[in-house]
């Protein structure tokens, strides 16, 4: 049974799935400004009368979202709604509901995060980050060990899809990519993902593992430290590929350097060409960081 097939609940009996949630997006929404946009959704603050909160509303597009999961014919893919709710981490957005409008939109119904994305405080060099960067990616750790300990690959964490709230909490969010980390979804040929974070293996279209986040983990980081990605940014993704491929990362020491020879070797390590030579696990990074002598980056 396909995603769309799940929350428009049609098995083999035709019949509805038991217990999924309709909701009438106008009646039940007070919407306020678009907070963002992806590939196959958009995103909405709103006033949840039902639930009497402010909220974060997911609608996602049918048709792109039934033409990627065409993409795991075959497999039992849970829907980004399953995922999210199965997802319980003080690091990770939490989800009160999925189901499907009567529009026919599947939704979900997400935690409002009072904050501001990583990926905007890097690229303003907001005072935020001042001191916090190591704190920051320790939680970000947190939330990504969590994952692999639950089974699951984010394939697609970037600054991006990360917030930091006012109490300088960090949330994981955006699983439209997540999916089981099982043998069937390893398998190679998958490259949809953000280019500037995806791993050589991905780019091969080889066999991956829990390590392709790890990878995303150091890119991430790497930006955290210095503005800026290992490699130049690239016109195209092709272009992005090639580099990522054929030329060494610049050494962040030498983009920042309040980033000290040790730091740097970290951040070299997290995102080597080869699996085998990055770091095991999001914990075995996180110690990394932990045991330098400057921690107030």
């Amino acid at each position: 049974m396909g995603l769309l097939d799940f929350l428009f609940g049609k098995g083999k009996s035709g019949g509805s799935k038991k217990g999924l949630k309709r909701a009438n997006v106008a009646k039940r929404f007070e919407l306020g400004g678009r907070t963002g946009q992806g590939s196959m959704s958009k995103v909405f603050r709103a006033y949840d009368r039902e639930l009497g909160r402010n909220v974060c509303l997911k609608l996602l597009d049918k048709v792109k979202t039934k033409k990627f999961e065409e993409r795991f014919v075959g497999l039992k893919k849970p829907s980004e709604g399953e995922i999210c709710e199965a997802l319980k981490h003080d690091n990770i957005v939490r989800t009160y509901e999925f189901g499907v409008t009567t529009d026919g939109e599947p939704y979900l119904v997400m935690e409002w995060v009072e904050g501001l994305g990583l990926n905007y405080l890097i690229e303003t060099r907001a005072p935020q980050l001042a001191g916090n960067r190591i704190n920051f990616l320790s939680q970000l750790c947190n939330a990504l060990q969590y994952m692999h300990d639950s089974k699951w690959l984010h394939r697609d964490l970037c600054p991006r899809n990360v917030m930091v709230d006012k109490e300088g909490t960090l949330k994981l969010i955006d699983f439209g990519l997540t999916v089981p980390y099982t043998p069937a979804f390893c398998v190679s040929g998958n490259r949809t993902g953000t280019p500037d974070i995806l791993a050589p293996e991905i780019i091969k279209r080889k066999a991956t593992d829990h390590r392709v986040d790890l990878f995303a983990l150091g890119v991430t980081a790497y930006e955290v430290f210095t503005g800026q990605l290992p490699w130049e940014r690239s016109p195209s993704s092709e272009e992005t590929f090639r580099r990522r491929l054929n030329t060494a990362p610049r050494e962040a020491k030498d983009l920042n350097p309040q980033v000290d020879e040790r730091l740097s070797s970290i951040l070299l390590k997290s995102i080597s060409r080869e699996p085998a030579d990055r770091y095991p696990s999001a914990n075995a990074f996180k110690d990394a960081l932990a045991r330098l002598e400057k921690q107030d980056y």
